[in-house]
């Protein structure tokens, strides 16, 4: 059974904690989810990524926008310092070592915003109130479609050009660098997927369906994909060691 590594959801009071649908997403796929302790130390991130075959980048509050070059402005909700620290230099590392990751909501934006994207600090000032995003009264259902583009790994993971998503998310992918394409799109030309190009897997989605995977099977795909992606990177690894 693979690892998967997954951030913590929350850091407060010296408590790490996790929304438990991830786990039970990475479980339902066949993976073994392992919670990541939070540091900002070097040796023990690449230490962390030595035991694990994947990476989970889970959601949470906002990145802060002087990580991609930006002034923070009132609209922009509250940053976790300390998953920021963590977080970006764990997610280089891991793509550096070709690791699949699968970054979900907050690590979709975070993984836009380390390859040198920017995010838009509050869709209904800066994008558009065409669709309103934040929807945290139906966290696990349908609210809008997105268009999955053709050629992606995601189009090729669900199967289909269109995928109806929840969605409980006040910020967005802005600009992407060259290295991302973009692989969903809302109906107001929101981007909601993005994947790196040239990677194994490396696939950020903006809604979360960790929470959809339980009643809703093209979800569960992801989180099927994901998994199998990871058992084969291990199986390509030394068998003495990683």
């Amino acid at each position: 059974m693979v690892k998967i590594g997954i951030v913590p959801t929350q850091i407060d009071d010296m408590k790490e904690s996790i929304s438990r649908a991830y786990p039970e997403a990475i479980l339902a796929a066949g993976g073994l989810p392992v919670l990541l302790p939070v540091t900002s130390e070097e040796k023990r991130l690449e230490m962390f990524l030595s035991q694990v075959d994947g990476l989970l980048m889970t959601g949470g509050g906002d990145v802060e926008p002087a990580l991609y070059g930006e002034e923070r402005l009132p609209v922009c909700g509250e940053a976790s310092p300390e998953r920021d620290a963590m977080e970006f230099p764990l997610l280089k590392m891991a793509l550096a070592k070709k690791m699949p990751v699968l970054a979900i909501c907050r690590g979709m934006q975070v993984l836009c915003a380390a390859m040198g994207g920017t995010l838009y600090q509050d869709l209904p000032t800066q994008f558009s109130a065409e669709i309103r995003h934040s929807r945290m009264d139906r966290p696990a259902d349908p609210i809008h479609p997105v268009k999955l583009l053709p050629g992606t790994k995601l189009s090729e993971i669900i199967g289909t050009d269109r995928l109806e998503v929840n969605t409980r998310h006040h910020q967005g992918a802005k600009k992407l660098p060259d290295c991302l394409i973009p692989s969903a799109v809302a109906p107001d030309g929101l981007v909601e997927g993005i994947e790196l190009a040239d990677h194994p897997f490396a696939v950020g989605v903006q809604w979360h369906p960790e929470s959809m995977q339980a009643r809703y099977p093209l979800h569960r795909k992801i989180f099927d994909a994901f998994v199998s992606a990871c058992e084969a990177s291990a199986a390509q690894k030394p068998a003495n060691g990683r």
